[in-house]
């Protein structure tokens, strides 16, 4: 479909409770079908639990469970169980995917100057750029310890970042909380989103894939029922180091930027942790490859490339309900 994307509003009399609040450095928008304190109450729950993995992973405090782990290295570290959790779901995608998902990336990220938001100048540039070909690359496997009766962790000797993760996370515990009393319900944490029931309009939940050259126009409108979706996209996150242009999307095989030729990558799966892993890894196949990795492993999946272009697998097509032209 080509034309201007449809447009939910919130004057909509089925809109229901809105509320949005700020979390794990995004903007969190909870949408209900109902009102009143119960609703209110609801958001309320959701915002403790994002504060809570907040406080659990977050690598920007020095005296965080996560931040204490990393500095323990190869020993034995007790942490709360959120912390717990969240190092074991990474573990586990770090195994399904083969290695492609790779927490420890971090040390990659530091070496080409760039240690997350709050490392970035006002202009979106790193506050310390070095030459990429100084980073590290990952030799050895992760093989990090869970010792769920004492909730413990060894990290091993790479520290791990949990923030792409660890918001999925809590977006899909966030949605269970959610659906112990709502049936429609729109979970949006800065495009990690979780959509439950049939929306406002009865069909699904529309929701706009970001255009990564232009914030203020949809690539394409998706229409989701009980489903997940989440967006991996260097639109922000790029910059120079060593007079070569970089992005934050390392793959681990090589220790650089990877996903050659690609803007962004959009997925779609029934778990907001696992549509943010699989946007990572697929994304890091690159322009060339991306078509037949996604079709190959049945991924609901939207990309956009460098040069503009759209591209769409054969899952993703039935989700898509327009365009840009």
């Amino acid at each position: 479909m080509s034309g201007s994307p449809p447009v939910a509003t919130d004057s909509d009399p089925q809109a229901g409770h809105l509320s949005t609040f700020r979390a794990m450095a995004s903007d969190i928008t909870v949408r209900l079908d109902g009102s009143g304190p119960e609703a209110a109450s609801a958001v309320g729950a959701v915002e403790e639990l994002f504060r809570a993995v907040e406080r659990a992973c977050t690598r920007f405090d020095p005296a965080s469970p996560l931040m204490q782990a990393n500095a323990a290295g190869d020993r034995w570290c007790t942490v709360p169980r959120l912390c717990l959790d969240a190092i074991d779901e990474a573990w586990q995608a770090h195994r399904r995917s083969g290695g492609l998902f790779d927490p420890r990336v971090l040390t990659v990220l530091h070496d080409l100057g760039y240690a997350g938001i709050r490392s970035f100048t006002d202009d979106g540039l790193p506050t310390n750029p070095a030459d990429p070909a100084s980073a590290v690359t990952l030799r050895e496997p992760w093989l990090p310890r869970i010792d769920r009766e004492r909730n413990a962790v060894r990290i091993g000797r790479e520290p791990i970042d949990l923030g792409g993760i660890g918001k999925g996370l809590a977006v899909r515990w966030a949605g269970r909380l959610l659906a112990e009393s709502y049936r429609n319900f729109l979970l949006d944490a800065g495009g990690d989103c979780l959509l439950s029931g049939v929306g406002p309009s009865g069909l699904g939940w529309e929701v706009g894939v970001e255009n990564p050259t232009d914030a203020t126009l949809p690539v394409a409108v998706l229409q989701l029922r009980d489903l997940a979706c989440a967006t991996s996209s260097i639109r922000i996150r790029r910059w120079v180091a060593g007079g070569q242009p970089v992005h934050h999307l390392i793959d681990p095989r090589t220790g650089r930027p990877g996903g050659a030729g690609l803007l962004a990558v959009t997925v779609v799966e029934r778990d907001p942790a696992d549509a943010e892993v699989a946007s990572k890894t697929l994304f890091l196949s690159g322009a060339a490859r991306i078509a037949d990795h996604a079709a190959e492993d049945r991924v609901a999946a939207l990309w956009v490339g460098v040069d503009g272009d759209v591209g769409i697998s054969p899952r993703m097509e039935p989700l898509v309900i327009w365009r840009a032209a």
